[in-house]
């Protein structure tokens, strides 16, 4: 068994978006921890924003590696929200030609890194995206064994295979013009607090009877389906936070793997997975800030919001009266971002404010001056908020998101869920209620401490839990090296590539 461990090389495949690169990064590193080694797979585009963070952290670990390999779309393509059934569609048809043909037919054989010249031994495990299924499926016809990944949240994820049921008991399609606030039932353990404005965004699809034929909300049946073929579900969520949601989940997945806050258990430098440069000068602002007297404003790496929009949140920060650091993206107010930076500038030309184009989120998080924050609730930021005890206002912007929110608002109470508004009034409210409510700061701040308890080696769920996958990644890789010579892997290789 000591030599299946050391052989054990797993290929890790993020779907290229910011939260996703982000939290396999985590995961990567924990694997290089327990002595794995790792090839970490990017797109093209990613690997080059990334720059030199990836190529010196590989240089720092002699199991890591990072290829990459083309996503099909343009380079000056947007790849924005709206984008995303594109991107994912030019994978599966484009990208997914050089993952079987370059990428996995080369791994299956021992080889070098490329560039220092290391010797790796052949891939003996796959641990894809689950929104790309077809990367499980190619790995498994040439032999590999493959897991599936979800870089969403237990809750969000059961809520996406509940869908079907939702169908059949007739709470989707929701009626046009609608109640938002009606209750939905038909998704396990939840039907005491859920409504439909809490269900993912394209559940509301274009209204009517037209919902069940939205396209995204029929790649997301069909994605999550496919998690069931996968050899196991990993999900970065710890037992104690979602444990209803897993118990509701496991019995239609092969194995189920809860093993986070992963960016708590793993840290990884927050370089080598951002595709953004962060500006670390808002940290030395933050030193000048009094203790909790800061609200930390982001929206991440998807959002748009339209120029009225962001006149509101600008105008309800303001009315709250606390300092804040908000990141703008230079894409996120489209065609009317230069009138919004000229209106933040306006903002944070007073001490009490400031504006940054990204900015280095767990630092801030974990700074002493931030006292709450608002955000898009996605699972990244909803974790990382939670590991740090920061209470949220919760503004979703689409999938997991509205989801999200309501268990921050309604489940949790670590925080306030303000989707569907985008109003000062509402803004300036709940933001300070947020930053003065001992009742919010103490749920925070227990969900936090339980957090720190399920990561500890000592007994934590999330260690444990980790500590049972190495061992299932490890059973795999010696299963596969017992039955598979190297002429039947060859004939493998062949039959996948035909």
């Amino acid at each position: 068994m000591a030599a299946a461990a050391a052989a054990a090389h797993v290929l890790v495949f993020p779907f290229p978006a910011q939260g996703h690169i982000n939290c396999m990064m985590h995961f990567a590193t924990g694997l290089l921890g327990a002595g794995l080694h790792v090839t970490f797979l990017h797109s093209d585009r990613s690997l080059r924003r990334l720059g030199g963070a990836a190529a010196a952290l590989a240089a720092g670990s002699p199991r890591l590696r990072f290829l990459s390999i083309p996503d099909g779309l343009p380079d000056d393509h947007a790849r924005a929200a709206g984008d995303l059934l594109e991107h994912m569609e030019s994978i599966r048809t484009k990208g997914s030609v050089a993952y079987r043909r370059v990428l996995l037919a080369s791994l299956v054989r021992a080889g070098d890194d490329g560039s220092t010249g290391v010797q790796f031994p052949p891939v003996t495990c796959v641990v894809a995206d689950g929104i790309m299924p077809l990367a499980i499926d190619i790995a498994e016809e040439i032999g590999v064994p493959a897991l599936g990944f979800r870089t969403v949240s237990a809750c969000s994820f059961l809520a996406y295979l509940s869908i079907p049921r939702l169908f059949e008991l007739g709470e989707l399609p929701f009626p046009d013009g609608g109640d938002l606030d009606e209750p939905v039932r038909g998704v396990p353990g939840m039907e005491t607090f859920l409504r439909r404005r809490d269900l993912p965004s394209f559940c509301r699809g274009g209204g009517g009877g037209d919902s069940q034929n939205d396209p995204m909300l029929q790649t997301v049946n069909e994605v999550t389906a496919h998690s069931r073929k996968a050899r196991a579900l990993v999900l970065n969520t710890s037992a104690s936070m979602e444990g209803p949601a897993l118990a509701h989940i496991a019995p239609h997945m092969r194995d189920v793997f809860a093993i986070g806050p992963l960016h708590t258990m793993f840290p990884a430098p927050a370089a080598a997975g951002s595709l953004w440069r962060a500006d670390d000068g808002c940290m030395a602002w933050l030193d000048g800030q009094p203790d909790r007297s800061v609200v930390y404003v982001s929206l991440g790496s998807f959002t748009v919001i339209s120029l009225e929009q962001f006149t509101e949140f600008l105008h309800g920060l303001v009315a709250a009266g606390h300092a804040f650091l908000w990141v703008l993206r230079p894409d996120m107010v489209g065609a009317s971002q230069s009138a919004a930076l000229r209106e933040a500038a306006a903002a944070a030309g007073d001490s009490r404010a400031r504006v940054v184009e990204w900015a280095p989120q767990l630092d801030v998080l974990r700074h002493r001056a931030v006292g709450c924050f608002l955000t898009h609730a996605g699972w990244n930021s909803t974790l990382e908020a939670a590991g740090e005890g920061v209470p949220t206002v919760c503004w979703p912007f689409f999938a997991d998101q509205q989801i999200n929110s309501r268990f921050v608002g309604g489940v949790w109470r670590t925080g306030l869920d303000m989707k569907d508004v985008c109003d000062a009034a509402v803004v300036e409210r709940m933001v300070r209620e947020a930053m003065e409510s001992a009742e919010i700061r103490a749920s925070a701040q227990a969900l936090a401490r339980q957090l720190r308890r399920d990561i500890a080696d000592d007994g934590g769920s999330s260690a444990a839990e980790f500590q049972r996958l190495v061992g299932f990644i490890k059973e795999l890789s010696q299963s596969m090296a017992d039955s598979k010579s190297d002429d039947l892997l060859t004939a493998g290789i062949r039959n996948a590539l035909n």
